[in-house]
């Protein structure tokens, strides 16, 4: 198991992957990437609006 809090910081994982060397990467590997980072792009965009859902909720609650 790990012994890293999850939140602790920003993984620097994307820093990472804008070096690396796409021409060593097969097409399947290409398309494997552009399908996880599709998925993590969906992921944070849905992040952002609960977020701003909350903080919609919070403004009608505080201007009652």
């Amino acid at each position: 198991m790990d012994d890293q809090p999850l939140n602790d910081r920003p993984d620097l994982t994307l820093g990472f992957l804008k070096k690396q060397d796409l021409y060593t990467l097969s097409v399947g590997d290409l398309e494997e990437r552009i399908e996880a980072l599709k998925t993590e792009i969906t992921r944070c965009e849905a992040a952002m609006n609960d977020r701003g859902s909350s903080k919609t909720e919070a403004e009608k609650l505080f201007k009652l």
